[in-house]
């Protein structure tokens, strides 16, 4: 017996904090502000996470395109190619923003018949396409690079270029600090790997000071080995997100998420015993399925009240979980291979109402 999940509005106060401060603030929140087993409560809680998405991103693309712009001036008065390469970072950077709130304005439309989970996983493609970005300006700044640094030219204003690289640096660490905390609490894979890309920004910002003071000192070739060293720490990045966007598509999940939800699970009274628990990321939103043992003498009535409070905590206990699917088996019909075999013999003795 498969038993649709109700969907829950899951409340991040409840999830994020943990701790005696935490506890209690759910349970006022709760008190206040039951949890509704409404369909439209799911659809109110992934609207909400899609716009805090958006404000977030809007709010990064303002911030790192200003910070771009006045980089900008200072590369076309200085001539730094190091401080030409963090410009042209920030500027992909901000610009990925697009990709991302196209993405977040997708997820926001209803499953159907042919998406019939929704929307969520144009997330995972927009994290594609800021893979892509990375890959791009890391592959610029390092060819740029190796040009200035073959053919060495004068870098002039480096006081305004150590300015420009202090700004770099405060720029992106705000974004990155902002980006990364919203998408760690709607759950956003993609929009935490731009968080994580705009926090090493920041730090190669703070080595265009290093390429100032090399030329400063008379050493020509400080300024393009700074822009090598930035182009390396873009590279780093590329990985670290890469490898984030990959694991979101591949559906792959924290597997502490599932040893909470196959815990939470055996503490139902009524459940023998949890043979899988599969989990998967639709955007971000969790989605869960698990089979359930249960005892032979249970009516269709009775196990259905098992599987319903089953996912109902598992609801509460797992953050970002909207929805789950669970199977029951009778203790002594457990397993799938029992499915097969209880197929076969229905058709080949079909019962008398047949």
């Amino acid at each position: 017996m498969r038993v649709p999940a109700h969907e829950h509005d899951h409340h991040a106060y409840g999830h994020e904090h943990s701790g005696a401060a935490g506890g209690l603030r759910h349970r006022l929140v709760h008190l206040l502000r039951p949890h509704s087993h409404d369909s439209t409560d799911k659809i109110d809680s992934v609207l909400e996470s899609s716009r805090v998405g958006l404000r977030a991103l809007w709010i990064s693309l303002l911030i790192l395109g200003l910070t771009a712009g006045l980089q900008a001036v200072v590369v076309v008065w200085s001539g730094s190619v190091a401080l030409l390469g963090d410009t042209l970072h920030n500027l992909a950077d901000a610009l990925t923003a697009v990709p991302l709130g196209i993405a977040f304005v997708l997820g926001r439309r209803a499953a159907n018949r042919r998406y019939t989970y929704g929307y969520g996983r144009a997330e995972d493609l927009a994290g594609i396409l800021i893979v892509a970005t990375i890959a791009a300006s890391a592959a610029f700044a390092g060819y740029e690079a190796i040009r200035r640094l073959l053919n060495p030219q004068p870098v002039t204003h480096l006081g305004w270029v150590a300015a420009a690289g202090l700004i770099g640096f405060a720029g992106n660490e705000l974004v990155a600090r902002y980006r990364i905390t919203v998408g760690r609490r709607i759950g956003s894979a993609a929009l935490v790997a731009d968080g994580l890309h705009a926090r090493t920004d920041g730090f190669t910002s703070l080595a265009v000071l290093l390429g100032a003071g090399g030329v400063a000192l008379g050493w020509l070739w400080a300024d393009p080995v700074i822009g090598l060293a930035i182009t390396l720490a873009i590279t780093m990045v590329l990985k670290d997100a890469g490898r984030e966007v990959y694991r979101r598509l591949m559906d792959a999940v924290d597997p502490h998420l599932v040893d909470q939800a196959e815990a939470t699970l055996r503490t139902i009274p009524g459940v023998r015993d949890v043979t899988a628990v599969r989990m998967r990321w639709i955007g971000h939103r969790l989605h869960a399925e698990a089979n359930l043992v249960v005892d032979d003498h249970l009516s269709l009535l009775q196990a259905h009240e098992v599987a319903a409070d089953a996912e109902h905590q598992l609801t509460h206990a797992i953050p970002r979980l909207s929805g789950a699917t669970l199977h029951t088996d009778p203790a002594r019909h457990a397993g799938d291979h029992h499915h097969v075999a209880l197929s076969h013999h229905r058709r080949a003795d079909p019962p008398a109402s047949q």
